[in-house]
């Protein structure tokens, strides 16, 4: 099975962003070594809670610190970027890195409502024309000329590199089709919602019409996952982040706590309700549990890879996450 990282740049109780963006280079130097295939960042605005607000400059530092591991944007948030800016961002990354880029995309915002207006000057964002917005930028990417009078009379530099992987984000099925038709991978953020079913990837599949950019269908799965040496341990370092997901569910986004602060906080017969409910996207356990689970979950959907994003407040423990994991799956 191929492994792969989606990190957020988590900043934990007690540290600093700074902190946070250092240690997202330990995480991918680290998967590098073990083999991992690609590493992303995630894009996140108007929280403290998160350093990756610029997941292509990120890209760019984390690319030169590795040597085998891709590296990529899940997603950069295309709505605040026009077409040939998202081109000339990634051309410049493929060109620096080649053969080792993604970019991948989601049609999100990455934030709230200030945030979103924000990055848009006041202006009212543009989020219905997301899919032609994306076609013009691969157009720019590929060295080809849109149609669009905006963008037919630029290029978009630099030219002739080597094409990264284009993929497209989702987390409800509604971006299966176009992913299909567009010729891009297709990544399901299992780990947000759930609700992954074969019914939406094969729905990718069907639809797929190889690109310059991706020749063939290829499918990864994000998910949040908490391993350890043993279930009592990962319990332990898993319930920060159930916190986390149940004030998130309240409109509440809050750095993560540590392991000894979780266990004392005031948890309500229904939070711990919701808890258990969240464990359909939070995969909890031993290493060898976990990697049991995600090897039934290949077999029930036949997606091709699956991204970890591992939060435990420690940057040891969850860097030790990839480490059983690749011990017990590659």
């Amino acid at each position: 099975m191929k492994l792969s990282v989606l990190d957020q740049a988590p900043v934990t109780t007690g540290n600093t962003a700074a902190e946070a963006l250092k240690k997202a280079e330990e995480l991918a130097i680290l998967a590098d070594e073990l083999g991992y295939h690609r590493m992303w960042m995630a894009e996140h605005h108007g929280t403290d809670a998160f350093a990756s607000s610029a997941p292509e400059v990120i890209a760019a530092h984390l690319a030169a610190k590795t040597k085998n591991l891709r590296i990529g944007t899940g997603g950069v948030m295309m709505m605040h970027y026009s077409p040939l800016k998202l081109a000339e961002v990634f051309k410049t990354l493929s060109a620096l890195s080649p053969g080792r880029i993604d970019f991948g995309v989601g049609r999100a915002p990455g934030g709230d409502n200030h945030a979103m207006y924000a990055l848009s000057e006041g202006r009212p964002p543009m989020v219905n024309n997301m899919y032609e917005k994306l076609a013009i930028a691969l157009q720019l990417i590929n060295d080809e000329v849109p149609e669009e009078s905006l963008y037919n009379r630029t290029l978009a530099t630099p030219s002739k590199i080597v094409l990264p992987e284009a993929w497209l984000l989702g987390s409800t099925g509604n971006s299966a089709v176009q992913a299909g038709r567009m010729g891009l991978g297709y990544s399901f953020a299992q780990f947000f919602q759930g609700g992954m079913t074969p019914a939406i990837l094969d729905t990718y599949r069907k639809n797929f019409t190889p690109s310059a950019l991706m020749e063939k269908p290829e499918i990864n799965v994000t998910y949040l996952v908490t391993a350890a040496e043993t279930n009592e341990e990962a319990e332990f370092q898993a319930l920060p982040q159930d916190i986390s997901r149940l004030s998130l569910m309240k409109g509440q986004i809050r750095p993560l706590m540590t392991p000894e602060e979780a266990q004392e906080y005031p948890l309500t017969e229904m939070d711990r309700m919701m808890i258990q409910e969240n464990r359909k996207i939070h995969l909890v356990g031993s290493a060898k549990e976990v990697a049991q689970t995600l090897q039934e979950e290949q077999d029930i959907y036949g997606f091709d890879e699956v991204m970890i994003c591992s939060i435990p407040h420690s940057q040891e423990k969850r860097l030790n996450v990839y480490r059983l994991l690749a011990k017990e799956l590659m």
